[in-house]
C-alpha cells in the first residue's frame, strides 16, 4: 500500500497533495504561489552564496 505524500504549502501552510494534479504543487494555489513570487522579486527570499575571496571583486594584477 503506497500513500500519497503531503506537503505544506510553503506561504499558508494548507496540506497539499503531491500528485500531477495539483496543478500548483508545492503551493495550494495561484494566490499562494503568485505571493510566493514576490517575496523573491522583492529579494526578502535569498539562497545565500559564499563568493570566494580571490572572485569578490579583485582584478588580476600583472
Amino acid at each position: 500500500m503506497t500513500g500519497i505524500k503531503q506537503i505544506n504549502c510553503p506561504t499558508c501552510q494548507k496540506i497539499v497533495q503531491w500528485n500531477e494534479t495539483e496543478l500548483f504543487r508545492p503551493f495550494c494555489s495561484k494566490k499562494c504561489q503568485l505571493i510566493d513570487f514576490g517575496e523573491w522579486a522583492a529579494e526578502r527570499h535569498t539562497i545565500p552564496v559564499e563568493i570566494p575571496p580571490d572572485e569578490f571583486g579583485q582584478e588580476d594584477q600583472d
